[in-house]
């Protein structure tokens, strides 16, 4: 476990690093702290391999069990997800926004109790294959998500001074509203499926070791929401062309959903998946 927990502080600083950087590369725009950024997003993104392969190796089974080790695996997917964003479009000042994203869920894993750290071994119901499969895709979309939501968030915000007619130089960098509405719709295209597997192998999953699909434990009834949520907002911008605001807004309460889901119902409300 030593480890693990040497390279989680590795990747702790070194996110935060990254999130400055992107930070400063907004507001002063040299070239250099960008390209610095993006390196150390790389160097973040491989300690944070590293906890996952070293977790593997002492705990003897996917680092997907618990609150602490899920978070480990939705910072990776979202840091992998914004990197390949910035490669495919060159739009760096969007790491501005991810990147915090990404640090305050590594800060949220780092307060996390001691019994979440400390490596254990699973329960009779977690000794499956369906583990690795229903948790990484789940958090893959979720990942996908994260980075929509500050899309969105970019959006609303960008939106909002142009509609009140005010200029300021650091919402002038943001990419146009266009671009960001189709980014963060394309995060939600990709999450989606990655959810929808998530639940569907959930189910499979309990019916194996509860015998039964689904029994409305609070955290299947939130991921149910939570789908819904996306299901509604990919109907209303296929089938009636919603853009912009609304779809932002909706992208908004889909994410908040889905801190609810992992940490609101993890703590507040007890079930089946209470060690998750």
């Amino acid at each position: 476990m030593i480890k693990s927990l040497m390279f989680f502080d590795m990747a702790f600083w070194f996110y935060l690093i990254t999130a400055v950087l992107y930070i400063l590369n907004w507001i002063v725009k040299y070239d250099w702290i960008g390209k610095s950024a993006t390196v150390m997003a790389f160097i973040a993104i491989f300690a944070n391999t590293m906890i996952l392969v070293t977790r593997t190796i002492e705990s003897g089974h996917a680092p997907f069990s618990n609150l602490y080790e899920s978070m480990v695996l939705f910072v990776w997917a979202t840091a992998i997800g914004y990197l390949i964003i910035e490669f495919r479009y060159k739009i760096k000042v969007i790491g501005a926004v991810v990147m915090p994203l990404a640090f305050i869920a590594m800060f949220s894993a780092s307060q996390l109790p001691y019994r979440f750290q400390n490596v254990e071994k699973l329960n009779p119901a977690l000794q499956s294959i369906w583990l690795e499969i229903h948790v990484f895709t789940t958090f893959v979309g979720y990942a996908a998500f994260a980075i929509a939501f500050g899309l969105s968030i970019m959006y609303l915000i960008k939106e909002l001074m142009i509609e009140k007619g005010r200029r300021n130089a650091l919402i002038d960098a943001f990419p146009a509203t266009t671009i960001l509405d189709e980014l963060s719709y394309k995060g939600i295209m990709w999450g989606f499926p990655f959810l929808t597997i998530g639940i569907i192998t959930g189910a499979y999953w309990a019916n194996n070791a509860w015998g039964t699909y689904w029994s409305w434990d609070p955290k299947e009834t939130w991921s149910l929401i939570t789908w819904f949520i996306y299901a509604a907002y990919l109907h209303a911008r296929v089938t009636r062309g919603w853009r912009g605001k609304r779809a932002a807004w909706l992208s908004v309460i889909g994410f908040l959903a889905v801190i609810f889901l992992y940490w609101g119902v993890s703590f507040i409300l007890p079930g089946l998946h209470a060690y998750a």
